[in-house]
């Protein structure tokens, strides 16, 4: 049986366990960028904040790769103000730039202010005030890191989002599976569901608050959607045979879903608000997988109708399947770049399993990561790394990978089998 169909026989009847364990999760990196800019993140001024917000931001941007940051030992002052920073002193400790900061407390929250500095020439680069309760203190660290982010790279940061995922474990005969839901740094885990019986394929809504995912609770196939503020759960499909991979349409309204309710895994359109199905595909082939492109115009999908697992597009509105995939033997699991000019995927040649990135435009394809079992690629919300899921041995984690294929970092969980990662779209 080949890795395509041993996949939809997983969808259909879920079996994948581990020891049981906490999931803690810290982030490695393996490979950074080689011109990464030099920045100091100076402790901020705090007067009795219950958590080091200087500290979140130089996590942040150290592990992005793309920013190297000095050690708070190695600075050659801590100035808090403006008028006390001594660029010259900077300069020779070799920082490009120079964050400062403090965090005062008012009434039951606390007032964070910070301003980032030209090392070359004095120059204020930014600066913002923000007002937060304390639970919001790490949010706020990781909203600071984006706006340095994106002023000095000129794109989106990715800190302030989520990423969920499955653990799956055993005790014994007991199994225990769980949709977890994180910070991008991997604070703050939560699990969003718990069940005895798999839960699968977890898909965010484009507004970030809901997911989309398969749970096999009765013993049977369901797609559930869930609001995670609330906890609310509604069970959206629950026809005879497979109801997998559920895809959020752009405006949230839909669920592109992959059902085999008349005897064939086709792709279906579920209206949430009707809860009516529309049959996209027809085919005799197994059609799963589908993701829609941010226009909300086509979908694209897996299929064996050519021999071997490959990926397709086709209307939204019905009409000609096109194949869009010709190098390798093996692509599956699609997932669009938010801008639409670029999809990732399983890219398998000869058993090999790697993440691989194609330009929408010219159909190219670049490997991005080594394998061998790589799988369950999403893209970050500004569309620069690539989370996946990977095996070593009967061990399952999650990596990142930048786009260029230049930054990697390694997502390290205490002990757990970690699998099918989604970062939120915001």
């Amino acid at each position: 049986m080949n890795v395509f169909k041993k996949l939809i026989l997983a969808t259909a009847i879920g079996t994948c366990f581990a020891p049981a364990v906490n999931a803690e999760m810290s982030i490695e990196i393996t490979e950074g960028i080689e011109s990464a800019m030099p920045i100091a993140i100076v402790p901020f001024a705090n007067q009795g904040a219950p958590l080091d917000v200087s500290s979140i931001v130089d996590s942040d941007l150290g592990r992005s790769g793309y920013f190297k940051t000095l050690p708070p030992q190695r600075m050659p002052e801590r100035p808090t103000t403006a008028d006390a920073i001594h660029f010259a002193n900077w300069q020779g400790a070799g920082q490009n730039y120079v964050v400062i900061g403090r965090v005062q407390p008012n009434g039951g929250q606390f007032n964070i202010e910070f301003q980032l500095f030209d090392v070359s020439n004095g120059s204020s680069l930014l600066g913002y005030r923000m007002t937060v309760p304390a639970n919001e203190l790490r949010k706020a660290g990781h909203h600071i890191s984006d706006l340095i982010y994106e002023r000095l790279l000129g794109k989106k940061g990715i800190f302030s989002g989520r990423i969920a995922y499955i653990t799956s474990t055993r005790n014994g005969t007991q199994a225990n599976h769980k949709i977890m839901v994180a910070d991008a740094d991997g604070a703050n885990a939560q699990a969003i569901a718990s069940s005895a019986e798999p839960l699968m394929s977890p898909a965010w809504s484009p507004d970030a608050r809901r997911l989309a995912y398969v749970s096999f609770e009765n013993k049977t196939a369901s797609i559930i959607t869930q609001t995670l503020a609330t906890g609310q759960r509604e069970k959206v499909a629950e026809f005879p045979g497979i109801n997998g991979a559920p895809a959020w349409s752009p405006d949230g309204s839909k669920l592109a879903v992959t059902l085999s309710k008349d005897g064939n895994p086709d792709i279906y359109i579920l209206d949430l608000s009707t809860r009516n199905v529309s049959k996209l595909t027809k085919n005799r082939a197994i059609d799963t997988e589908p993701t829609w492109s941010p226009d909300g115009r086509n979908i694209v999908f897996t299929s064996d109708r050519g021999g071997k697992p490959q990926l397709y597009s086709i209307p939204v509105q019905g009409g000609e399947e096109r194949r869009i995939t010709f190098s390798g033997s093996y692509n599956a699991r699609a997932s669009f770049s938010p801008d639409g000019k670029f999809i990732t995927m399983v890219h398998g040649n000869g058993g090999d399993y790697r993440i691989g990135v194609m330009e929408a435009n010219s159909k190219s394809i670049s490997v991005l990561t080594s394998g061998p079992l790589d799988e369950s690629p999403s893209f970050a919300p500004n569309g620069s790394m690539v989370l996946y899921a990977s095996r070593k041995g009967n061990t399952g984690y999650l990596s990142a990978v930048s786009i260029d294929g230049r930054m990697q970092q390694k997502l390290v969980f205490d002990s757990t089998e970690v699998r099918e990662p989604a970062w939120s779209p915001k």
